[in-house]
Formats: structure tokens, sequence, C-alpha cells
């Protein structure tokens, strides 16, 4: 197990109260889960910032199947970044609309760009690609 270390900080009270509110509001246990999650959150922001180095991801995204070609054309995407994809989840949510969901490993600039040039894609409604490491503190 990782030691774990204590150390102070100095806040304004408003924004302290403001903190706990935001903390309680999401459920965290208390505000060092917090803390450390927004510390990991940082880490993990600056490591994919124009990275070279290996990161994971995973992109969602909402499209009208019906929109001529679509399909085709997010395929071929996929298989112009070959490696990039570890897996993808299909479900039908209505007659008309589909969710994707695809996890991702590679560099970090090949991933976004893979995402822009997918949710750029004419008949894609939503998306959104959630960066992540594997481990943010390394």
């Amino acid at each position: 197990m990782t030691d774990i270390m204590r150390f102070g900080v100095s806040i304004e009270r408003e924004l302290l109260d403001k903190f706990d509110s935001w903390v309680g509001h999401h459920s965290w246990a208390n505000r060092s889960e917090a803390i450390r999650d927004l510390i990991r959150d940082r880490l993990v922001e600056e490591r994919w910032s124009g990275s070279e180095d290996e990161v994971t991801a995973t992109l969602t995204y909402v499209y009208d199947h019906h929109v001529t070609d679509l399909q085709a054309r997010l395929t071929r995407l996929q298989h112009d970044h070959e490696g990039a994809v570890l897996s993808t989840m299909h479900v039908h949510l209505d007659h008309h609309n589909c969710i994707e969901v695809l996890v991702m490993k590679g560099k970090a600039r090949s991933i976004q760009k893979m995402a822009d040039r997918v949710l750029g894609t004419r008949g894609v409604k939503h998306g959104a690609l959630v960066r992540t490491l594997s481990d943010p503190a390394a």
C-alpha cells in the first residue's frame, strides 16, 4: 500500500465552504478523496497536453444510423487508426440513434486526432472524449 502523507492547506473560509458543498454534492467520502481526485485529473490533463506518451481514453458518441454511409465512414476511421481502438460497444438507442463507445490506447495526439475526426463527422450528433492514464501519478 502507498504511504499516505498529511499536509496543511491554507484557504479562505468562503472558498472552503463552496468546496465542502461541492464535495458533498458529488458524494466524495471526504475532502481528502476529492483533493486526490482533483490532483489526479490535473496530472492526467498535463500528461495528455501535447504528449507523445501512451495514453488511454474512451470516446462515446451518438449518431443517426440512417445517415448515408455513416457507419462505413466511422468504421473506416477506426481502421485508419489501426491498433488505437482496443474495444467497441454499439447499442441501438431507438429507431434512428445508436451510441458507440470506443476504448482506445496510443499516442495522445493520435487519439485526440481520431476523436476530433469522429466527432466532426456529419451525422454524429454528440460525443465526448474521456482522457485517462493507467497510472496518473507515474
